[in-house]
């Protein structure tokens, strides 16, 4: 049986990938809850129950290490709060694009300080010029965020279970 377990942190951040083993001891020290589970079963003499496949930590854990936040598609879009940064409307992610402040073509780069979202409108009408040579303004000029949106799990498996989907982000980071 080689069934893994994604954990969760209390307020539902994946923190790591686990064995069933490490899960089942976690269920019975009492640390966790069971959020989703496997088909497949354990057994023992006194019972049975299936394999849990997602578990919520109930106390806080705190990471040994501070991570810079990674430069993702999913945590400029929250440092932003899902704005045009140039309007001010609020957009789905499929409405939204980034535009370097500072274009390519003038030595513009692409980081934290130089991406901010924008809705399609905004930023074709910004085409590569700078908020000043366009007549537009910043709500607020970018930079990188201190916080850790979202924590990256590498999970190492060939698939990732159908029931991790809900709690698992799109964490790839730009380049």
């Amino acid at each position: 049986m080689s069934a893994f377990t994604l954990l969760l942190n209390n307020t539902y951040e994946p923190i790591q990938v686990v064995g069933w083993q490490r899960a089942v001891t976690l269920l019975w020290q009492g640390k966790v809850e069971v959020l989703e589970e496997h088909e497949e079963e354990i057994h023992s003499i006194s019972f049975t129950m299936k394999i849990p496949s997602v578990l919520r930590m109930l106390m806080p854990v705190k990471l040994k290490r501070k991570v810079p936040v990674k430069f993702t598609r999913l945590n400029i879009f929250t440092r932003d709060g899902w704005k045009c940064q140039y309007c001010g409307e609020k957009f789905e992610s499929e409405e939204l694009t980034f535009d370097h402040v500072v274009p390519v073509s003038q030595g513009g780069k692409k980081s934290w300080e130089n991406i901010a979202t924008a809705c399609v409108e905004c930023n074709s009408h910004k085409e590569g010029r700078t908020p000043q040579q366009a007549g537009m303004k910043l709500l607020r000029k970018p930079k990188q965020p201190i916080w850790a949106q979202v924590v990256t799990v590498t999970v190492g498996l060939r698939e990732t279970p159908q029931n991790w989907r809900d709690y698992l982000y799109w964490t790839a980071e730009l380049t």
